[in-house]
């Protein structure tokens, strides 16, 4: 049985464009590509032929054959095999019903705030702010777009999900930086003081260790 090796979204897109058809890597992209597959997973050439050669050292995908249009290269037609078949469905059900922690960039920057000055991430957070606003304005317009095209739903899920989370994101950036910029953030005392040169620069607080699950790990 092939091994598990879930860390690459684009890998399951191609099992899932294979699962609809057997296809040649460049018609795999390019579906992909019409249907803005795109926008939920990144989407590189390069990376698509490695990841396809994984698939089928895995065992998951299997050459059916070739197919040449005009002076185009040979391409290979691949299909998927039964096992290919099931990982398909167990990567799926485990990605739609298993939350995993996700380690964003915005996160990360927000985890070392401290490290800048408080009215210097205040102007920061407000030109986020303004570049999330035209992002959600967009993503509004390529709605409208495809509710007059009468597309179900059922097919744009994700971008609706993209712009909820872009929506919430800017609530919360918005608040932010009212709460720093009025000082009734917690802490905002100490953080000013630390760039005025009369704080403590020691930040990056500890987390309160338990012993029981510590021990026996050192």
């Amino acid at each position: 049985m092939a091994a598990r090796n879930r860390g690459n979204p684009l890998a399951l897109a191609v099992l899932i464009s294979l699962y609809e058809r057997p296809m040649h890597p460049y018609e795999v992209a390019t579906t992909l590509r019409q249907r803005q597959k795109h926008e939920s997973v990144r989407l590189n050439y390069g990376s698509l032929y490695a990841v396809v050669e994984s698939l089928e050292r895995r065992g998951l995908i299997i050459p059916q054959g070739t197919e040449r249009s005009g002076r185009l290269p040979e391409r290979t037609i691949y299909d998927l095999t039964e096992a290919g078949r099931i990982e398909t469905h167990d990567w799926l059900t485990e990605l739609i019903s298993t939350p995993v922690k996700d380690y964003t960039e915005f996160e990360a920057a927000l985890s070392f705030l401290p490290a800048l000055p408080p009215d210097d991430v205040v102007e920061l957070l407000n030109e986020r702010a303004q570049r999330l606003e035209l992002e959600i304005a967009q993503m509004g317009s390529s709605r409208e777009l495809v509710e007059k095209q009468r597309l179900p739903r059922l097919f744009w899920v994700e971008a609706e999900f993209r712009m909820v989370l872009r929506e919430a994101e800017l609530a919360y950036v918005r608040r932010l930086s009212v709460e720093i910029a009025s000082g009734s953030l917690d802490g905002i005392e100490w953080w000013r003081e630390v760039h005025e040169g009369t704080g403590n620069p020691v930040w990056l607080a500890q987390p309160i260790r338990d012993e029981s699950t510590v021990e026996g790990q050192e």
